[in-house]
């Protein structure tokens, strides 16, 4: 068969492709294969969906949810007691009807009748309407009373706790004598009250003075009682008076059947100056017609009645304070008015010896004189005595001597070097 006339020639034909090239585009072919993208057997476009997403999160939903709920509750819970309290401060059943309805404990010697006139403004009233700061410190202005506390008990009662001062002393004012506690409080005495004191009667003390005097005056009596008492012996249930008019010089009065004594116990050392006191009494009776005072400030030196113008004068009191006074245990020792008396010359010129001065001495006492101007007063005509004697020696081993005075003349056991060779 003739070959076709054609005018060209195609490349195939000119250069035959080798083997080696077939089999390259066949592999080409199959690559290419791979990466055609599946068409859709339905032969239709698939149409995208679109997602619409919350603008506030679960969490953030949570939350809100609890914070709604919350809201109503403290709505509703508001609402009822605001219902409440209207009801409770008008309903009947809250009203104080009587002074039964207030309820008080721990009364001894207060009455009933002085808590009673505090709170008495208080009755008819609501008691949720009852001021109990302001109740607590009325109630706490009645001297008797140390603490108080007010509580209110729905429906209508109130309960009041009193705790009351503990009195450790008798305080004559002028004619007037009250209990006194350890900060210086003072208390009347109680009314129709069948409980009777066993302490003594404290002077020195003024209405005027402000409440921190009297509290440092109180200090040094707790001190003087603590001390005397130290060693079970309970020396001051034989006190009747202690004189806290100078802090540099405590005076007592002993309540002895043989006579009150006035002892000066100085600023310290009280427990040993009053052994010393007890230890010689008896001596000092037996040589002395009257024993009315004894000085034991000194050191080496005991004076018996000396100068008493340090001694507070007190006023002469009614029959009926007295008896008040006595009906709940004042020693009739205190109840007596001291006076003080002028000695003759020949005891005004008596001079102690020199023999020693007190630990605690002041500037009146530095040269071994009596305290006050001159030793010219006393409180009777015993004289003055100077017996040198320091505190703690054996009292059996100090010679006891006497002056010549204004009531007369004890004899001599030995010559005093002190004192002055024409008076001995």
């Amino acid at each position: 068969m003739a070959r076709k006339a054609s005018s060209t020639i195609s490349q195939e034909e000119l250069y035959p492709r080798s083997d080696d090239d077939a089999r390259a585009d066949l592999d080409d072919a199959r690559l290419v294969d791979l990466e055609v993208e599946e068409e859709s057997p339905f032969l239709r476009a698939q149409k995208r969906v679109s997602v619409r997403r919350n603008s506030i999160s679960k969490r953030t939903a949570t939350y809100l949810g609890w914070g709604l709920l919350s809201t109503v509750i403290v709505f509703f819970g508001s609402v009822t007691v605001a219902a409440a309290y209207h009801y409770g401060e008008h309903s009947w059943r809250f009203r104080i009807e009587s002074s039964d309805d207030i309820e008080i404990n721990g009364l001894e010697d207060v009455p009933r009748s002085q808590i009673i006139e505090v709170m008495g403004g208080d009755i008819g009233r609501n008691v949720f309407y009852v001021p109990l700061a302001l109740r607590k410190k009325q109630l706490e202005q009645i001297p008797r009373v140390e603490s108080a506390s007010v509580m209110r008990f729905v429906p209508n009662r109130l309960r009041i706790e009193i705790k009351e001062r503990t009195p450790v002393a008798f305080a004559r004012i002028g004619s007037k004598i009250f209990l006194i506690d350890s900060t210086g409080v003072l208390m009347d005495l109680p009314v129709a009250s069948k409980k009777k004191f066993s302490f003594p009667v404290v002077l020195g003390m003024s209405l005027a003075e402000p409440q921190s005097m009297k509290t440092l005056r109180m200090k040094t009596y707790n001190q003087v009682i603590t001390e005397l008492d130290s060693t079970g012996a309970h020396y001051s249930k034989d006190l009747s008076e202690v004189d806290l008019s100078d802090p540099d010089d405590v005076k007592i009065l002993t309540d002895d059947s043989a006579g009150p004594v006035l002892v000066h116990l100085g600023a310290s050392d009280f427990l040993d100056r009053f052994k010393i006191y007890i230890t010689r009494v008896q001596e000092w009776r037996h040589q002395f017609a009257r024993l009315d005072s004894v000085d034991l400030r000194y050191e080496h030196q005991i004076v018996v009645n000396p100068d008493l113008q340090g001694t507070v004068k007190q006023p002469a009191m009614s029959p009926s304070a007295v008896r008040a006074a006595m009906a709940v245990g004042v020693k009739p020792a205190a109840l007596i008015s001291h006076e003080v008396q002028k000695a003759s010359a020949s005891a005004a010129s008596t001079k102690i010896a020199k023999t020693g001065v007190s630990k605690n001495r002041t500037a009146k006492h530095r040269h071994g004189k009596l305290p006050g101007k001159q030793a010219a007063h006393n409180t009777s005509t015993t004289p003055a005595v100077a017996a040198g004697q320091a505190i703690g020696h054996n009292p059996a081993a100090v010679p006891v001597l006497s002056v010549p005075g204004a009531g007369g003349t004890a004899k001599l056991n030995k010559p005093s070097p002190g004192i002055p060779k024409g008076q001995q």
